[in-house]
């Protein structure tokens, strides 16, 4: 298995835990990723309120790189956001005539030309579809039996495509959760969205998703999400959302909860960058001890940052 990568900005900055994880996980399931060459910001949130056409003609790009140079691959994102970014491009670019040449003459400019025929996919699709649980409870050397996680896929990889899942009912996550000894935590907030963007403008109305949120999970020893904004919001402003009512619950990535299942270290996996993943928390998942990880056993609280 062969995919042209696309780890975006965050993963290169403030998610670089993400990125790391992702990498030593699919290199230990034989799937090989080339990282895209001389790839550039999708867009994110930020590019579509400025201008729609660049909100297209940046992630289109990225594929026209791939397309030309790389021939024509599947590309792999991590990053939700990044992933809904350049799935877009063929829902809506490609098979819209005008917008499809406007889009065109705009990578002209850098000598690319996109013609639609790179499929994107997200990790969980790969995990699900390509790699399959089968294959990823082989590589289990340090199972998770007994741990209670809850999957948290949030919005961007659900809607407005419901590519791989069932955008009401995601279940995506699980089969690989269960491959890794872990119990998939019950739960109705799954899918509810973190607030996004909201941080920066409505800063209650997003403290108050991430507090439901995090009280959804309250009885869970661990959230695991698979999109750096929900890991940001979940965590950054976990101290602020439990001033607000939420409890307090360790999140971390899928990739670092299957990199522990595959023998790699918390070094490797890069937990204290993790801001919840406090010394006592990271002592308590080494040792396998699934007693309500949100406290350690001084007492110690999962504080995050006040940004």
């Amino acid at each position: 298995m062969r995919y042209a990568y696309y780890p975006g900005c965050s993963l290169l900055e403030s998610a670089q835990e993400f990125d790391v994880s992702v990498r030593a996980v699919m290199e230990r399931l034989g799937v090989v990723l080339e990282e895209i060459p001389d790839w550039t910001c999708c867009g994110a949130s930020a590019a579509e309120p400025v201008s729609k056409l660049m909100n297209y003609a940046l992630p289109a790009r990225n594929l026209a790189i791939v397309e030309k140079e790389m021939g024509g691959i599947d590309v792999l994102a991590p990053c939700s956001a990044c992933y809904l970014n350049l799935l877009k491009v063929n829902k809506e670019v490609i098979g819209n005539r005008g917008l499809h040449g406007e889009v065109n003459e705009v990578l002209s400019a850098s000598d690319q030309r996109y013609f639609g025929n790179v499929k994107v996919l997200h990790l969980l699709d790969v995990l699900l579809n390509d790699v399959g649980a089968k294959l990823v409870k082989e590589k289990v050397t340090d199972g998770l039996k007994g741990m209670k996680v809850a999957p948290y896929y949030g919005c961007q990889i659900l809607r407005p495509y419901a590519v791989f899942d069932d955008p009401g009912k995601p279940t995506s996550m699980e089969p690989v959760l269960k491959a890794l000894g872990a119990n998939v935590y019950e739960w109705d907030y799954g899918n509810r969205c973190c607030g996004a963007s909201l941080m920066v403008g409505h800063r209650d109305v997003a403290i108050q998703s991430v507090a439901e949120i995090l009280n959804g999970a309250s009885d869970a020893d661990a959230i695991v999400t698979v999109c750096p904004l929900c890991q940001m919001n979940l965590e950054a402003y976990q101290a602020q959302a439990v001033k607000a009512g939420g409890a307090r619950v360790p999140v971390l990535y899928l990739s670092q909860l299957m990199g522990l299942a595959f023998g790699f270290g918390e070094d490797v996996m890069q937990l204290k960058k993790n801001l919840t993943m406090t010394a006592g928390v990271r002592d308590m998942i080494n040792n396998k001890v699934w007693r309500q990880l949100r406290q350690t056993e001084s007492g110690e609280e999962l504080t995050g940052v006040e940004p």
